[in-house]
């Protein structure tokens, strides 16, 4: 009997918040969490994969219920498998979920995918009995390193939250072994973000780095404006100042500001990726891309990313992927990223380490856990437990 895929199960869960960038506020924010169960055993328990979609894009039940599933489910199982037979076949998924769908148009479909594709690489490590980072590692013929640098995301703006207790919050991160942190800004005043940058740098003087985002919050002109003010500090990067599709803005902003910029984490394929080395002004020897497998159609999609930067000419190691989860830890470690966002505080429990997972000199180091190790991070697992139940 061939290996198949025997259910999809899918559940829309809250992960609000308070907490506000400048551009949206997490009051109403939800995620889709699935778990794709197969016919293969281990110690008399069926294989089940589990995914789930990044923070800031909302949960896609109805496209994983109403369209994806079915196409997994009613596909021949036999055209699923690898060529051996004793696994599944990412691709052939990915390739039978994308059947009839037009191209373009990438929206929120990257993001059902990207959920269901994460629950698949997870699956199917799992039955190769291995850490899908090894598992990566393997297949593109690379010796993987389980220490991956992790940066902590935080900064938000919330209801009360003065400069003290910034200051606090970017505090404990450096007592969580953290040594670059990230803060939101273009939520108020040009003045009072620079007030609040300056609180944090007195902060982690001599011990961090500090980030910036601005979460596509600016036009041209206060994108420049802000330029002007950052390029006093030494900031680890100026992320995301514009809209994440205007190039041209981009470009531009590259001729005001000399220091590190990053982008890519609302650009859903590699068509999107290529576009922005092409007309964007991204500089291989500084900035960094950011782009989310888990928001852009999954790790099939995220490979054809990956090889349109190495054409450009751009090393795997100016990415670092936003959403702060374990897939792209994962890819991280196998394929040898620069790293990976972190939300030490925030969108628990589906952000984070497993259990145990200690942060020193920034440094994280991914443990021996089949699959994608969802495991062991015990309060993610029990959700993913009563879904699968």
């Amino acid at each position: 009997m061939p290996i198949r895929i025997v259910d999809v199960r899918e559940v829309t869960k809250p992960i609000s918040s308070p907490i506000r960038n400048a551009y949206i506020d997490f009051s109403k924010m939800t995620t889709s969490l699935v778990a794709v169960v197969t016919n293969v055993t281990r110690n008399g328990r069926p294989v089940i994969g589990y995914g789930f979609n990044s923070n800031g894009r909302y949960g896609q039940g109805g496209l994983i219920r109403e369209r994806f599933r079915p196409r997994i489910l009613d596909a021949d199982p036999a055209t699923l498998c690898d060529a051996t037979g004793e696994n599944l076949d990412p691709d052939r998924i990915w390739a039978a979920m994308m059947a009839n769908e037009k191209p373009g148009g990438h929206g929120e479909r990257s993001v059902a995918v990207g959920t269901l594709d994460m629950a698949i690489w997870d699956a199917v490590a799992k039955i190769a009995g291995k850490p899908l980072f090894r598992l990566l590692a393997d297949r593109h013929g690379i010796t993987a390193d389980p220490r991956v640098f992790v940066y902590a995301a935080g900064g938000y703006y919330y209801p009360g939250k003065d400069d003290a207790a910034l200051q606090a919050e970017m505090r404990s991160y450096l007592e969580r072994g953290y040594t670059v942190v990230k803060m939101k800004i273009g939520g108020e005043s040009l003045a009072d973000d620079q007030r609040r940058i300056e609180a944090v740098l007195r902060t982690i003087e001599g011990r961090a780095r500090l980030a910036v985002d601005a979460n596509g919050r600016f036009d041209l002109e206060t994108a420049i404006a802000y330029a002007k003010m950052l390029r006093g500090y030494d900031l680890f990067w100026y992320e995301e100042a514009g809209d994440p599709l205007d190039y041209q803005l981009q470009a531009a902003l590259a001729e005001f500001y000399p220091g590190p910029m990053a982008t890519g984490e609302n650009l859903f394929s590699h068509q999107d990726a290529r576009n922005l080395i092409r007309y964007g002004g991204m500089r291989p020897d500084r900035d960094w891309l950011q782009f989310d497998c888990a928001l852009s159609y999954g790790l099939c999609e995220y490979q054809r990313t990956l090889a349109v930067l190495r054409e450009a000419g751009w090393s795997w190691r100016r990415c670092v992927p936003h959403g702060g989860h374990q897939m792209s830890l994962a890819i991280a470690a196998g394929l040898g990223l620069g790293g990976n966002e972190s939300y030490p505080d925030v969108f628990q429990p589906y952000g984070g380490f497993p259990d145990g997972t200690k942060v020193q000199d920034g440094i994280v180091t991914l443990p021996e856990l089949e699959g994608i190790g969802f495991e062991g991070k015990s309060d993610l697992y029990a959700e993913m437990r009563a879904l699968a139940a």
